[in-house]
């Protein structure tokens, strides 16, 4: 590897000695196909929520991603489109819930499209606002319900869908189930079939709750590596080794801002979006520090994983990272 792309790695760990990346387990910087850094290092670290004590990280350690696995139940959701095998966004969404015909009655359900689950904008109650040890937590009561896809279906409406962004790992799992629906097969075996296979992923998890059912908004576990491996695959516009993945007018969907979140950000389906005259960058973050950011004019793919999870603060890891070091490095070596 030539010095000019051993210099990142070198500040990325020169950082994390002086403190200034607390919590930070690993990190890749990929550009235009060129890895530019790949970086491990070791700590405390949990397995969707267990403690799995002190652990020296590398490129074979399985990692939550948390809610990073929205992002890719997202492409999932594509490739299963692109099947026939689950309805189009336009479609209403609780006819595809026929074991519930009392939710599918009440008035003001049937405005509600997958493209409203897809953008988290349902207008359901749902508040992941408190710490997700917390049963009151919308998700972890989710995960406690006798039903989890009635506890989602039959939140009360608080306002027409379409009108505000409220995250929900809740439409995620409606949007899990959906595909598992369609394919005839467990979400995680249709991850692997069509997706990680084709990646070369060989070793994954997809973390299930105590009713057997995988957790669709967070429960994916992946080597570093092979999250980067995604998003190559979106700098790629859905293409790997010559075959495509995912359609491309899929990801374009994906990444057309939905949602607006504040001034900064927005939301497409299921990726965070942020789009200026300078990138076109687009996010899946997971709770912890878990973030794979890849600005797509640049062809710059950033992958992190970090043991911040009670932290509230453990966004700014991988955001400074990418800021501090990353975009900087990449300029450079484009000019060069």
């Amino acid at each position: 590897m030539p010095l000019d792309e051993q210099a990142l790695g070198q500040k990325l760990k020169a950082s994390f000695d002086a403190g200034d990346l607390p919590g930070l387990h690993g990190a890749i910087v990929d550009l235009r196909g060129r890895r530019l850094a790949e970086v491990y290092f070791p700590g405390a670290d949990e397995r969707w929520g267990e403690p799995v004590g002190y652990r020296n990280h590398g490129p074979d350690t399985l990692h939550d991603l948390r809610s990073i696995s929205k992002s890719v139940v997202g492409l999932l959701y594509g490739i299963a489109l692109a099947e026939g095998r689950v309805p189009a966004p336009e479609a209403p969404l609780y006819p595809h819930f026929p074991q519930y015909p009392d939710l599918i009655n009440e008035p003001g359900r049937d405005r509600i499209q997958i493209r409203h689950v897809l953008s988290m904008q349902m207008g359901l109650e749902w508040d992941e606002s408190l710490p997700y040890n917390d049963p009151r937590n919308s998700e972890i009561a989710m995960e406690m319900a006798p039903d989890r896809y009635r506890f989602i279906l039959e939140q009360p409406i608080r306002e027409a869908p379409g009108r505000t962004w409220n995250y929900s790992g809740g439409a995620v799992a409606l949007l899990g189930k959906l595909i598992e629906y369609g394919s005839g097969m467990t979400l995680d075996a249709y991850a692997a079939r069509k997706l990680f296979e084709p990646l070369g992923i060989g070793r994954f998890e997809w973390v299930a709750g105590d009713d057997g059912e995988p957790s669709a908004a967070s429960g994916l576990r992946l080597t570093l590596p092979d999250l980067a491996k995604i998003g190559g695959l979106v700098v790629d516009r859905g293409v790997y080794d010559g075959r495509q993945i995912v359609p491309a007018e899929w990801l374009d969907a994906s990444f057309k801002p939905r949602a607006t979140i504040n001034e900064f950000i927005q939301y497409g389906y299921l990726w965070y979006v942020k789009e200026s005259v300078a990138c076109a960058v687009v996010m899946g973050v997971g709770y912890g520090g878990q973030r794979l950011t890849v600005d797509r004019s640049a062809g710059l793919v950033v992958a992190s994983f970090a043991g911040r999870y009670n932290d509230p603060d453990s966004w700014q890891t991988p955001i400074k990272m990418l800021f501090d070091f990353a975009v900087p490095e990449a300029q450079r070596l484009l000019s060069t």
